[in-house]
Parts: C-alpha cells; sequence; structure tokens
C-alpha cells in the first residue's frame, strides 16, 4: 500500500488497486513516477459527473504526449480507483 499526499489529504493506492490500474490499464506502468507530482500539484482537477466524491486528477506528459488522469474517491478516507492516459 502506497500514501500521497494532496490538496485533498493522504490519499491511498492498495495493491488490489495498482493491480487493477496495470491490468486494465498496462500504458500506465511506465508512468507510475509521476503519480505522486500529479496527486501532490495536478495541473488540471475535474469532478466526475457521475460521482460528486470523484475527482480526476491531471497532469501532461510531454514525452507521452498525453494526460496522466488519476481518479480519486474523496471523503474521510481517500484513494485511487484507477489511473489512465488521456
Amino acid at each position: 500500500m502506497h500514501t500521497y499526499d494532496s490538496p485533498f489529504g493522504r490519499i491511498t493506492l492498495t495493491d488490489e488497486r495498482l493491480r487493477y490500474i496495470l491490468s486494465f490499464h498496462p500504458d500506465v506502468a511506465p508512468c507510475t513516477r509521476y503519480i505522486v507530482e500529479t496527486l501532490k500539484i495536478p495541473e488540471h482537477i475535474v469532478p466526475s459527473v457521475h460521482d460528486p466524491n470523484v475527482l480526476i486528477c491531471y497532469r501532461y506528459l510531454p514525452r507521452r504526449k498525453r494526460f496522466l488522469a488519476i481518479v480519486v474517491k474523496t471523503g474521510e478516507h481517500p484513494f485511487i480507483v484507477t489511473a489512465y492516459l488521456a
């Protein structure tokens, strides 16, 4: 389990969620080192249209020419739901 600082407090990434991300979004694997930066200082924060307790944090990755998107469930114990390249 990993924890990260963010504008929303400490955010958890469980081993189960990391396995899910790498299974369903394998293109994120080489970008996991950017999770810390994306959560600490996101370039864009967009609320989910489906869940008022979910935010999507974005950071542009110039070498990939894509955004790393990290989906965070906020609340008492914020955690990463998934991540993908957009």
